[in-house]
């Protein structure tokens, strides 16, 4: 395990490769946008969007996929007010057992804004199996959710026969999944390959006793498909010069945006504007913390590295302190939602914990063995 030179990206991040300087794909990318002519790539958008005209009698241009969060927030004033596009907004709803009030808020938000809004919801029954399948198999209980959510997009796309889908960041450029990249900046569909979809033939949810019929929700389209119906996702981020979380967050508060009021140590969320819809994300976080050795808070705090609003230092302090952040609360509730105790829960995360960066106590405390910023 080493360290960006620059930020405090390790290279244990899945799909990433260092340069030989030992530079992280995020940091390149965020040094070469030193030199970008923004208006250049204002100038790209509207030729591009021209490729795309709406059809008689077609009430939208666009569609994105939305949260109610920060980034679908900017994203769909940005294209509405800056643009003048007409996007329909799509969101995944979860059940009621994991939705928070928060995120029921500001997706109603979005809708008192005045756009149009579509929800799509999963069989809740299969939701909640696929979960604990998704746990009780990879220690990811978002295996399968997330699935759902990336594929609901395009498969809304499709059924209202609209052929431009616009996305927020470039996982590639800006966090480093290198996988993710297109044959442009802006080009977002190879997102398919990134981490979160890999697997993504369902496999695993026949082999646990699920029928095709109930994984409709699940099934991300084909690039057959996509070219079939001319389907195009573009990146929205790569044209934005002050995109970043911060930016992003203080955008939406002033529209409306409701946020996190729980504790930094219990959710190791910063500013409290991240994955606000629902509060498991944050074991989630905790988990990935003990497979690769990075959290939410090391996400955060290399934007301001990079951004030149922290020094990495006092990075390294938050990164210490709360990339493990979790509280028992979300944990106990989590379990109850799923079936299993609190001790099989812990059972499951210590046999997923990455025994080169972790070490595993006899009380089931697990402490790194790596020191953040330098490595192993």
């Amino acid at each position: 395990m080493r360290y960006c030179t620059n930020c405090l990206q390790p290279d244990t991040r899945p799909n990433t490769h260092f340069s030989p300087e030992g530079i992280c794909p995020a940091c390149d990318y965020f040094e070469r946008l030193q030199h970008v002519d923004w208006q250049e790539r204002y100038e790209i958008l509207q030729d591009l969007l021209e490729e795309f005209p709406p059809k008689p009698g077609q009430h939208f241009d666009c569609i994105i996929g939305v949260s109610g969060g920060k980034d679908s927030t900017r994203q769909a004033l940005w294209v509405r007010d800056k643009l003048g596009l007409r996007p329909l907004l799509a969101c995944l709803s979860y059940p009621p057992q994991q939705v928070t009030q928060r995120g029921v808020d500001n997706i109603s938000n979005l809708i008192e804004l005045g756009f149009d809004v579509v929800m799509s919801a999963p069989a809740p029954g299969t939701w909640q199996k696929l979960m604990r399948e998704s746990f009780m198999q990879f220690t990811n209980w978002a295996k399968s959710t997330e699935l759902a959510l990336f594929s609901s997009v395009p498969q809304l796309a499709i059924r209202y026969g609209i052929k431009l889908i616009l996305w927020g960041e470039n996982p590639g450029l800006q966090l480093g999944d290198l996988k993710t990249l297109g044959r442009t900046g802006y080009d977002g569909n190879n997102l398919r390959n990134m981490n979160t979809l890999s697997g993504a033939a369902s496999d695993w949810m026949i082999e646990a006793g699920m029928v095709q019929k109930d994984l409709i929700a699940y099934q991300y389209p084909k690039p057959e498909e996509f070219d079939a119906h001319g389907l195009q996702i573009v990146y929205l981020g790569w044209f934005l010069g002050d995109w970043s979380l911060i930016n992003n967050g203080m955008y939406s508060v002033a529209n409306g945006l409701d946020i996190r009021e729980d504790t930094v140590q219990n959710t190791g969320d910063l500013h409290g504007i991240t994955a606000l819809d629902e509060d498991w994300v944050t074991l989630n976080q905790m988990i990935k913390y003990y497979k690769f050795g990075f959290g939410r808070v090391t996400d955060y705090v290399n934007e301001e590295i990079r951004l030149g609003r922290m020094t990495r230092a006092h990075g390294i302090d938050l990164t210490e302190s709360y990339d493990d952040a979790c509280s028992d609360e979300y944990i106990d509730s989590f379990c109850a939602y799923i079936g299993i105790t609190s001790k099989q829960f812990w059972e499951k995360v210590h046999s997923s914990v990455n025994l080169e960066l972790f070490t595993i106590e006899r009380d089931g405390g697990i402490r790194r063995k790596f020191k953040v910023g330098v490595g192993l």
